[in-house]
């Protein structure tokens, strides 16, 4: 299998899918300027309600209707694992009384009857929530910013500009399906995203470990055969490893519960767009500044 696939020309294929993910990026710019993001409770504030009905006959429509006769800001309520478990988000109103969660059961049980307990509960107020969302974005910040650093040292300039726009493509992309889908972010996802920025560092190393290897070894061959060469001589490692990890991010997305969906399905994002950035974005980057071995013996 891997034999055939290291016939293919990587290099003629470069324009078409460069094209493809421009498309992907101003979409994706597009949807985060005009919908932005759908910050969950992590980031905004508000409250967090894991409730489980012992009633079979209370359905999603009544306890929706029922929290907003309450009174408690924008609700949400999903189904959550079996047919009697929700999750409940809203945001909390001018709360300064102590018992609000055990008010919020008086008058809950006045709609839908006390056939119900509270599973889970958690709240967030709007000063935590802003500092959370603001060391979210640091984080992912100094994250892109050490692996520049990294690959600044590791390689040489032109290695670490193709590295760096690869982790932008990636990062800003799967922001965009989120933004697009208008999934919740949270915590999670920020911890996701973190995760995609290595793994996508990681398949790029690999490539570019190769490219330079070569560059060294064909004096006599130019950075479009020697690109194409070392991404087929990888390949079946690039391959291999992405399809095992989707595979464990696949069943933790399909059986791991909602509380996993959000991160798993970033993760799953990260995995397709960092494989496919290593091929396709950081090594036209190394053509585009046409990296030659004498630009690497001059760099040394």
């Amino acid at each position: 299998m891997f034999k055939i696939l290291k016939t293919i020309n990587f290099i003629k294929y470069f324009k078409t899918f460069n094209i493809m993910s421009l498309i992907f990026i101003l979409l994706s710019l597009g949807a985060l300027l005009f919908k932005g993001l759908n910050y969950g409770v992590d980031f905004k504030g508000g409250t967090i309600i894991e409730l489980r009905t012992l009633n079979q006959n209370i359905k999603i429509q009544d306890i929706r209707k029922a929290f907003l006769s309450i009174d408690v800001g924008d609700v949400s309520v999903k189904k959550f694992g079996k047919d009697t478990d929700y999750l409940i988000k809203f945001e909390k109103k001018n709360n300064k009384n102590d018992n609000f969660i055990e008010n919020i059961k008086e008058d809950l049980s006045k709609e839908i009857g006390s056939n119900f307990k509270f599973r889970r509960v958690e709240s967030v107020g709007p000063k935590v929530s802003q500092e959370l969302l603001k060391a979210g974005m640091i984080a992912i910040v100094l994250s892109l910013s050490a692996m520049l650093f990294y690959i600044w040292i590791r390689f040489e300039w032109q290695f670490s500009l193709g590295a760096i726009i690869a982790l932008i493509h990636d990062v800003i992309i799967t922001l965009g399906f989120f933004s697009f889908l208008q999934l919740e972010v949270n915590l999670s996802i920020v911890a996701a995203v973190l995760t995609i920025v290595g793994y996508s560092m990681n398949d790029t190393v690999v490539i570019y470990d190769r490219v330079r290897e070569n560059l060294n070894k064909y004096s006599s061959k130019n950075i479009n055969e020697i690109s194409n060469l070392s991404i087929n001589e990888t390949l079946s490692r690039t391959m291999i490893t992405s399809f095992t990890t989707l595979l464990a991010l696949v069943s933790i997305f399909l059986f791991g519960g909602m509380i996993l969906k959000g991160f798993s399905f970033a993760m799953i994002l990260g995995v397709i767009f960092g494989t496919y950035s290593s091929i396709f974005i950081a090594n036209p980057i190394l053509i585009l500044l046409k990296v030659s071995q004498k630009t690497i013996t001059k760099e040394e």
